[in-house]
């Protein structure tokens, strides 16, 4: 039995001309560590309150441990938040802020005392526990927010946005310790809002990317769900090919030559690029775009299959990598990432060479075709049986 199942999931707010919320139909199992992500608008943080109660559902059904939850209250629902503002107690120490809501639902002194000290134990906030807010450091507070969660030891956790206010070095510290916490819970589920790809596909077992806009209303709010490399490698569209990846995937207008099972041709203006993907379902000379991530171009020499030259139009020199910005004769700007400092010089030209194991394809709907080979062992054929859905249950 799935943890938390959504079924024909959908939200619409008074006098809306749309859904905010469209059609979300997920399976979370016990113990996920599950990221929804995606542009600013499309619903991630109101799909989090919905399963904390926070939000009502206009239509479909969403079950915790196989029940129907739509109306039951937040506090009986057997789920924690930790909010993006950590929202504590200025007045009450860390042990008083992390005890509050055990005492509130009136459980006893002895189980309290245990719960908020394993917890501190967990976060290291034991030496700690008799300080204010004010004398904490941001990233303590969110620790303190997270404490309070635990000490429910509810079947789910959820988060909204919470390493949003803190600086750089303490993201990649908190994110280290939420990683952490959840290999230690292990049993309990967690939902996690951001909009940090970084977070997303270095703390989810499964990510939920969101669509915006119409595609909302067209596809559905989930453009794709499934194991962050399954995004990575696999996108079913060029909306999860795009959003995916930083910096983001290159898409440069083609021209389809012929396909195969195991391989298609297409012409960028007048060079010849393979592919392994499957395209036989698009007709010969069909209008596509082929997508291929900075890290995966190659600078060459000139000439050789899959080969385009370019200008050099700009240059980021970041230390660990340089990103290079060439201008193709079709207009199309192609960002190139190289490993430490690169010589190129602007205005000159680059010949740019996108291997055929690392090209994507995308027909006139922006619908991915699916590739052959699996990028994690170049050259072997992607493994029969595979499937890759907007979700892992039926709609």
């Amino acid at each position: 039995m799935s943890e938390i199942s959504f079924r024909k999931v959908c939200k619409r707010y008074p006098g809306a001309a749309a859904d905010t919320i469209n059609n979300v139909n997920l399976d979370i199992d016990s113990g996920e560590f599950i990221v929804f992500v995606g542009p600013s608008g499309c619903g991630k943080s109101t799909l989090l309150r919905m399963v904390a109660g926070l939000e009502d559902i206009s239509s479909g059904e969403l079950c915790i441990k196989g029940k129907r939850v739509n109306e039951v209250p937040p506090a009986r629902r057997g789920v924690a938040m930790v909010f993006q503002s950590y929202a504590l107690y200025p007045h009450m120490t860390v042990y008083e802020n992390m005890a509050f809501g055990l005492r509130q639902a009136k459980t006893n002194s002895s189980t309290v005392d245990q719960r908020v000290r394993k917890a501190s134990k967990i976060l290291q906030l034991d030496a700690l526990l008799q300080r204010l807010p004010k004398e904490l450091s941001g990233g303590q507070r969110q620790r303190v927010a997270i404490g309070r969660a635990i000490v429910r030891e509810p079947d789910v956790f959820l988060f909204d946005e919470p390493l949003s206010n803190l600086d750089a070095s303490l993201r990649v510290q908190t994110r280290l310790e939420i990683a952490k916490l959840h290999k230690d819970i292990g049993s309990a589920s967690m939902i996690y809002v951001t909009h940090d790809q970084v977070e997303a596909m270095t703390l989810a077992s499964k990510i939920v990317l969101l669509n915006a806009g119409d595609a909302v209303q067209r596809d559905g709010s989930v453009a794709q769900f499934g194991a962050p490399l399954q995004l990575y490698h696999h996108p079913v569209n060029k909306f999860v090919a795009g959003f995916i990846g930083s910096p983001k995937m290159n898409f440069i207008a083609a021209r389809l030559q012929q396909a195969d099972p195991r391989m298609a041709t297409a012409k960028i203006g007048e060079v010849s690029c393979l592919a392994e993907v499957d395209a036989t379902h698009l007709p010969a000379n069909a209008e596509v775009t082929l997508g291929v991530r900075p890290e995966h171009v190659q600078i060459v020499p000139p000439n050789g299959n899959n080969v385009v030259t370019g200008l050099v139009a700009f240059l980021e020199q970041l230390g660990e990598a340089s990103y290079i910005y060439v201008r193709l004769a079709g207009g199309e700007l192609v960002t190139v990432r190289e490993s430490g400092f690169s010589s190129v010089s602007i205005g000159n030209p680059i010949h740019l060479h996108f291997p055929q194991h690392s090209l994507h394809l995308f027909d006139s709907n922006d619908v991915a075709a699916k590739r052959t080979t699996d990028p994690g062992v170049l050259g072997q054929p992607l493994v029969a049986g595979v499937s890759i859905s907007r979700t892992n249950s039926a709609n």
